[in-house]
């Protein structure tokens, strides 16, 4: 069956940096765009940054300039570097992976993120 599994969360202060991971198995990885959400308590999950994929990347204007989305597929494997991190950054991030627009997305259980001011 289809697994994310995210890792690399944490507890870090305001201008520190996380690398967050997102291991897929039971999908042909490569055919899938890939997407890092959050949600923060009392929030609606939001987009975070995305990669398609053709490697074409969108993020949401609140991390452009500090975030930084990539993925290895040789390794099944999607990141999002985090820098310069403030504590509005704080949430439970996500991994999605989805087919085309219109297909099933899967989700992984997430990874809590925490910057302290």
């Amino acid at each position: 069956q289809v697994q994310l599994v995210e890792s690399g969360g944490g507890l870090v202060q305001a201008g520190g940096s996380l690398r967050l991971s997102c291991a897929a198995s039971g999908i042909i990885f490569s055919l899938y765009s890939m997407d890092w959400y959050r949600q923060a308590p009392g929030k609606q999950r939001e987009l975070v940054a995305g990669i398609t994929r053709g490697d074409s990347t969108n993020y949401a204007d609140s991390v452009k300039g500090r975030f930084t989305i990539s993925r290895d597929n040789a390794k099944n494997t999607v990141y999002l570097q985090m820098n310069s991190l403030k504590p509005e950054d704080t949430a439970v991030y996500y991994c999605a992976a989805q087919s085309s627009p219109t297909a099933y997305r899967y989700w992984g259980r997430g990874t809590q993120v925490t910057i302290s001011s």
